[in-house]
């Protein structure tokens, strides 16, 4: 299921914002301890390299719509989210974007605070609103 593959690339992207080893190697051990099918595995690399190839242009279209706080103040786990849903509602045409709002909010209420679905959710749909 994407589904899958997206909490496999989250957690790639997740590690990455704390210095972590992006490589192949470290992205298949992800990929292997999520039981990816090869799909599944393509789907999820397509948006790691997504996230690494644009990070900085994503992480500037989402700091221009989160006003109320400084991009230090964003919880790492909701910056990968955010991150990782941007890119593929920029770059995924064959997704829509309220399924990359939906899985994006799923995520961060697994791996985030109580609020953090709202404010990803918030976010994104302002951005994909605009």
């Amino acid at each position: 299921m994407r589904s899958d593959a997206r909490e496999a690339a989250f957690q790639i992207v997740f590690a990455d914002l704390f210095g972590g080893d992006g490589k192949k190697g470290f992205r298949a051990a992800v990929y292997k301890d999520h039981k990816l099918k090869e799909e599944e595995c393509a789907f999820a690399e397509a948006l790691v390299s997504a996230v690494f190839a644009h990070k900085e242009s994503l992480g500037e279209e989402i700091a221009a719509h989160v006003t109320r706080f400084a991009d230090y103040r964003i919880y790492p786990a909701d910056k990968a989210v955010l991150l990782l849903a941007l890119a593929e509602i920029r770059y995924f045409d064959d997704v829509p974007p309220v399924v990359s709002v939906s899985e994006a909010a799923a995520l961060a209420r697994k791996y985030s605070t109580e609020k953090s679905a709202d404010f990803v959710n918030g976010v994104l749909g302002g951005i994909i609103n605009k």
